[in-house]
């Protein structure tokens, strides 16, 4: 994919990643680096917890979209955040596959920078079922075009 430049954004243009399954395994092997509480690491353990079952680390699906975004959003210079708004509306199950549909909410170049913008972009990571296992509205930093490339 070719990357593209703040130039190249319009507001509604829609991204749509390919798609990743999710096992238990995985969800585990996360959690226990990075989230090793009970729900995230024990199935029979999770079935008393708020989640019922298993589920993955919102983090985990948070890295997992990221990935997705990265591979079926192609910046120049890459996807560099600059903060924004993350919420988990369901648990990411073993099981899942997953896929993100990001869309350009707005198209913003900078006033004091002339070499970049910002975009605000909203990715929603969706299971097979197209429930929503996260929407993530960053704010993203994009670089300009340089004049005469």
């Amino acid at each position: 994919m070719q990357p593209l430049y703040l130039e190249d954004l319009t507001v509604g243009q829609k991204f749509i990643s390919r798609t990743q399954k999710v096992d238990a395994e995985a969800i585990k092997t996360y959690a226990r680096e990075f989230d090793p509480q009970p729900f995230h690491l024990d199935g029979e353990a999770a079935k008393t917890s708020l989640f019922g079952g298993l589920a993955a680390s919102g983090w985990h699906t948070a890295s997992l979209t990221m990935r997705l975004i990265v591979d079926s959003v192609p910046l120049a210079g890459g996807v560099i955040g600059s903060g924004g708004e993350l919420s988990w509306p369901r648990p990411t199950r073993p099981g899942d596959t997953l896929r993100v549909v990001t869309d350009v909410l707005e198209v913003i170049p900078s006033r004091s920078r002339p070499d970049r913008g910002m975009i605000v972009m909203r990715s929603t990571t969706l299971n097979q079922n197209d429930e929503a296992v996260q929407v993530f509205t960053p704010k993203v930093v994009v670089q300009r075009r340089r004049v005469g490339a």
